[in-house]
């Protein structure tokens, strides 16, 4: 082998190195990561608008003209969101939470062995259809410190199908308020002396 065989190998190891550090740097560059001005993500809170915008949300139907077109059968589906904490069968006994047979109509914190949160024993009165109806849209709003985790049902005629088929499970049913009718006002309190 003379020095011409070896300079031609000398030169195509170095022009490959050369080549392998030429890619290498060529793929920094092309594929380089930077590291963000501000660490994390920006989360986008829409405002809450005021005036005419709020004033174009849609009203709620009062559940007593929602009740006359219920079905019990669509309420009966519905009430598989609940079937998992609640009893529907009379004498079945509570679950997580208390039995809901003739629930409409009850006393509120009344079922028989429950252990009932303070804040439902303290609410008190009857669960008639309009207190019911606003529990079930967001339990923790109307009576904050409820245990119940329910997130609530938002949709207005789900909640007046759960309540039309929650009046079934009685052996008196609750007869439906009449459309237009306004609920009977609390007891006024006693002016002070």
């Amino acid at each position: 082998m003379d020095g011409f065989e070896l300079n031609k190998i000398a030169g195509a190891v170095l022009g490959v190195l050369t080549f392998t550090l030429g890619l290498n740097v060529f793929a920094d560059i092309l594929f380089s990561s930077h590291a963000p001005e501000k660490p994390g993500f920006e989360i986008v809170v829409q405002e809450t608008s005021t005036g005419s915008a709020q004033a174009a949300a849609p009203a709620e139907v009062p559940i007593a003209e929602l009740l006359g077109s219920a079905s019990a059968e669509k309420g009966a589906a519905v009430a598989k969101k609940c079937a998992a904490c609640h009893n529907f069968v009379e004498g079945a006994g509570a679950k997580v939470g208390p039995d809901l047979y003739g629930i409409v109509g009850r006393p509120v914190a009344s079922a028989e062995g429950f252990a009932y949160s303070a804040a439902l024993k303290a609410h008190g009165g009857t669960w008639t259809f309009d207190q019911l109806a606003a529990f079930i849209k967001n339990p923790k709003a109307v009576i904050p410190g409820t245990a119940m985790g329910f997130a609530g049902i938002a949709k207005e005629t789900e909640r007046a199908d759960l309540l039309v088929y929650l009046n079934t499970l009685s052996h008196s049913p609750q007869p439906l308020p009449t459309p237009g009718a306004a609920p009977a006002p609390a007891a006024a309190p006693a002016p002070a002396n």
